[in-house]
């Protein structure tokens, strides 16, 4: 205690008198309590500072009462300190400032008997790890006056009650740091006026308490994890400032600027706006525009996943060609009763990964139309959540899965058609199933990565493992994509390998050349159309030198990047008598194409052929060769 106050410390603790007294400082005495009329006979007193009392353990009933001057009290690093009576503090008219911190509180502690007048009331109940529930009626009473600002920080506050602001004018009210609080009651500020300050960072809520949006200016809401939803924005009528956790909810509060802009332009016209002062500066100022941090990045555009129109009706028109595409080359490859080859099974594969393919642009476009125009409240969600993770993990094992796959037709066919003579060379389907087995293990696991943190599916709207910030997520996407570009010029050398092989000018009419010339030209068009762009933007960004943003990325997304997938099943199968052959004799079994089905069995009654044969393998023209130099004409099987 200091000078001015002389006491004894002995466990039940009254201050009295002695002269006049403007100050009261206990500090690191050893007090079991403050008892009733502690400071009774010192109506002059006008600031009290407890702290560090290490053994004080309550503050009985009119403890601190009828104090005319006190003005400041703060009761701080008292860890024991576990009950303070709801009759402690009354009729202190002239308090201005009251501290409680770092205190062992088990309750909220009753101040509604203050009444204080004093303007510019502060009030801080702070960093008390027990205290959690802020009950009904928590200030009423406490000050007449507006209080400047209510400060609960770090406690151990979980909710907030019903009308637990009621009967209070407050300008500032500061929740954040507590890490706990998950529910704010929607009528707690029921019956309370004047706020326009909120800071609920670095707590648990997932909402905002609808009903006091309407007057805040500035809103604080960093680290707020679970606030991944915004209320509707036309409650935020005078909203100046706000500071969130996600980028993307920025994105809102620019669209609330312009839209306002917008719907004010006629009204704000009128000639008599001007002599409306309040109304012109709210509505019409050049100023109005919302402070908000965090800014977007450039992974996140303040945009639809799908950016433009145009980019919104072809993912459908694209993903449902994938789709349809591939989803009848596999029924036909597995409803066919000819034997199942080598190149079938292969068929069956890259079927499959193209479909995994359009899989995941259904996916996006319908994200896409489900969020249209609200993007920014459904950002933090769809890209953390398991459905981005989900589509992420379908694109990049589709794409590697129909790579590996067409890197091993043409293989094939390339071992095929260069051993034709040796069948003791040919291979089977077992060897097949092996490379597969390799391929869908490889493909899996480059596509569970992301999933473990090498990389991150949700770094874009698009879920693309675009996230190159540590070595190993760049030295990953880095490697598949020069993964992918060596499989392209693997099966460019077997092309062209394939095309010397069968062209013999002495034995094939030159249009046969010419046959085999276009139709490779065609397939490694199209391998290169999809390869080409996709991997010389990504590997750029990949190596932290971007070229193209990530709406531009998203041309390449729905032009580029499904090509292959939406191709495959015309190049590889449509494009195919024998395919078409199946697939009407497939129709057949189901009453449809009975006629076209009727012609094909006329013209071929059994499968003696060991497969159907895409474009792309060079298989059909070889045959046609061998066809052509066979003294009988017949193929040779």
């Amino acid at each position: 205690l200091s000078n001015e106050a002389a006491c004894l410390n002995r466990p039940k603790f009254s201050f009295k008198s002695k002269g006049r007294v403007n100050e009261l400082r206990g500090e690191n005495e050893v007090l079991e309590s403050i008892g009733a009329f502690a400071v009774a006979g010192l109506p002059q007193i006008t600031n009290i500072f407890i702290s560090e009392n290490a053994e004080l353990a309550s503050i009985g009933a009119f403890a601190f009462s009828d104090l005319p001057e006190l003005t400041e009290m703060t009761i701080t690093k008292s860890k024991h300190l576990r009950h303070i009576h709801p009759d402690a503090f009354r009729n202190i008219v002239k308090l201005r400032v009251l501290i409680i911190s770092n205190t062992g509180l088990r309750m909220f502690p009753d101040f509604t008997k203050i009444h204080s007048t004093a303007p510019d009331f502060l009030f801080g109940l702070q960093e008390n790890s027990h205290i959690e529930r802020v009950p009904v009626n928590a200030f009423r009473g406490l000050c007449t006056q507006t209080i400047s600002e209510i400060r609960l920080t770090r406690n151990g506050i979980k909710e907030v009650a019903s009308d637990a602001f009621n009967g209070t004018k407050m300008h500032r009210l500061r929740l954040s740091g507590n890490q706990q609080l998950t529910h704010i009651n929607p009528n707690a500020f029921v019956g309370s006026s004047e706020l326009v300050v909120l800071d609920i960072s670095h707590t648990a809520l997932s909402s905002l308490p609808e009903n006091i949006l309407g007057g805040l200016q500035k809103l604080m809401a960093e680290s707020v994890f679970r606030l991944k939803e915004l209320p509707p924005l036309q409650l935020f009528n005078k909203l100046q400032e706000v500071h969130l956790t996600y980028p993307s909810h920025c994105c809102a509060f620019h669209n609330v600027h312009r839209n306002r802009s917008s719907w004010n332009a006629l009204l704000c016209s009128h000639p008599d706006a001007p002599g409306m002062p309040n109304f012109y500066k709210d509505h019409c100022s050049n100023s109005t525009a919302i402070i908000c941090t965090p800014t977007q990045d450039e992974f996140n555009p303040c945009e639809d996943i799908m950016s433009a129109v145009p980019l919104r009706i072809l993912i459908w028109i694209i993903s449902i060609l994938a789709l349809l595409g591939n989803a009848a080359v596999l029924l036909v490859l597995l409803g066919s009763r000819c034997k199942l080859t080598v190149p079938r099974f292969l068929m069956c594969h890259l079927a499959f990964s193209d479909l995994c393919m359009g899989i995941y642009l259904v996916v996006i476009a319908t994200v896409d139309i489900v969020t249209r125009g609200r993007y920014y409240n459904h950002a933090i969600d769809w890209q953390t959540g398991p459905g981005c993770s989900a589509a992420g993990f379908f694109t990049v094992f589709a794409s590697e899965l129909s790579v590996f796959t067409l890197t091993a037709i043409t293989l094939e066919r390339w071992y095929t058609i260069k051993h034709a003579l040796r069948l003791d060379r040919k291979l089977r389907l077992r060897h097949a199933c092996i490379v597969m087995t390799a391929g869908w293990i490889f493909s899996s696991l480059a596509a569970l990565l992301p999933t473990v943190g090498v990389s991150s599916y949700g770094k874009v709207s698009i879920c693309l493992p675009m996230d190159v910030e540590s070595l190993v997520s760049q030295v990953f996407v880095v490697s598949l994509l020069l993964l992918n570009i060596l499989a392209f010029f693997c099966v460019c050398g077997c092309y062209l390998s394939i095309y010397l092989t069968v062209r013999n000018p002495s034995s094939a009419p030159a249009h046969a050349d010419t046959s085999v010339a276009q139709r490779m030209a065609v397939l490694i068009f199209t391998d290169f159309v999809c390869m080409a762009p996709i991997s010389f933007f990504a590997v750029s960004a990949a190596l932290k030198l971007p070229l193209i943003t990530v709406s531009e990325a998203k041309i390449l997304l729905v032009f580029f990047y499904p090509i292959n997938s939406c191709s495959n099943p015309f190049l590889y199968a449509f494009s195919n008598r024998t395919f078409r052959r199946d697939f009407f004799l497939l129709s057949a079994r189901f009453g449809l194409f009975k006629t076209r089905a009727q012609i094909y069995r006329a013209e071929s009654s059994t499968c003696q052929q060991p497969t159907w044969i895409s474009p792309k393998s060079s298989h059909v023209m070889l045959y046609s060769l061998a066809n052509a130099l066979s003294p009988d004409g017949k193929h040779e099987g």
